[in-house]
């Protein structure tokens, strides 16, 4: 093949790749995908117990921490309640009211619809009256793995008004404990969105496939809860409740490149992974039409593979885990 030609094909190819590579090239074998609940201390809000008497609710919460009082927040100015008081947790009351249908467990959590106004929690946040971390809750961005987290969100409370307004994010912790959002989803309060007052709707943030490059790989996962409500449409109280974090370990074939008329490229999986590579230039063939080009152990969860053959068509990769 002229050299023009295969320039021009590789130009081509680096088009098809990102489709190849990350989502068909993938053979979905034994052992392939492996997807793990992770643990979050206190994720139904359980904890500690609300009596079941009036008023059915209460501002402690373990293992969350609480977003600080912000400048502008005055108790004076809002009936001496302290600004903790508008984060806590409220016993689902079980009448045909106030019962919500699919509360995990008897407990959930409420966060007003004020600006700032939140919960996080990650591997150094302190809740209550603690005054050092747990360190319970200590998953870590892994390369290689993507990450999905659900919770089940009850907007309208308490009068709230339409487009108010909540952040669910994924977060990682930089070198000056800033929290730096990695993935975040936006719910806003309509008729739409909660149709009933009854019945919590789960809303999920993403994180696909971590790359070593990722500034956030290797470091614990945060997850914060966030009124981004703006002061014209404050007001009322969100119900949170089933908080769930999963992690799925992918293997993902990225970062392509041409090097010496070899195609080169990087697999992330989890660290001690052993592959077959298989290439074909159909990448719709059957699965006979696809030839093994070598095995692979990717030590690291990050090593690359080159095609070591010295006359490359136009080729489709894809790895299969042994």
């Amino acid at each position: 093949m002229k050299t023009s030609n295969l320039q021009n094909d590789f130009a081509i190819f680096r088009r098809l790749a990102v489709v190849t590579l990350c989502t068909v090239g993938l053979v979905a074998g034994a052992g392939a995908l492996q997807a793990a609940a992770l643990y979050i201390p206190n994720s139904s809000f359980e904890s500690p117990i609300v009596p079941p008497v009036a008023p059915y609710a209460g501002p402690d919460m373990d293992s969350w921490q609480k977003t600080p009082q912000p400048a502008w927040y005055d108790p004076s100015q809002n009936f001496d309640t302290p600004w903790s008081y508008l984060m806590g947790t409220f016993y689902n009351v079980p009448s045909p009211d106030k019962f919500i249908d699919n509360c995990d467990g008897s407990q959930a959590a409420f966060l007003f619809a004020l600006p700032e106004a939140g919960i996080f929690q990650d591997y150094n946040s302190i809740s209550g009256t603690n005054t050092a971390p747990s360190h319970a809750f200590n998953a870590k961005f892994k390369v290689g793995s993507s990450y999905n987290l659900t919770v089940g969100v009850l907007g309208g409370g308490g009068g709230m008004k339409p487009d108010a307004t909540l952040q669910l994010s994924l977060y990682y912790l930089d070198a000056n404990s800033n929290r730096v959002t990695v993935a975040s989803t936006s719910i806003t309060n309509n008729a739409l969105n909660f149709p009933t007052n009854t019945h919590l709707t789960d809303y999920q943030v993403q994180v696909p496939g971590v790359q070593a490059s990722d500034p956030w790989a290797g470091k614990n996962i945060g997850i914060q809860l966030l009124s981004t409500t703006g002061f014209e449409l404050a007001g009322g109280y969100w119900d949170l409740d089933h908080v769930r974090l999963n992690e799925t370990v992918a293997p993902v074939l990225g970062d392509l490149r041409l090097a010496e008329n070899r195609f080169t490229f990087t697999l992330l999986s989890e660290p001690g992974w052993r592959f077959d590579i298989e290439a074909s230039t159909n990448f719709t063939a059957s699965a006979s039409a696809w030839t093994s080009i070598g095995t692979f152990t990717n030590t690291t969860g990050a090593d690359s593979f080159t095609d070591t053959a010295s006359n490359l068509e136009r080729r489709y990769y894809r790895a299969r885990r042994l």
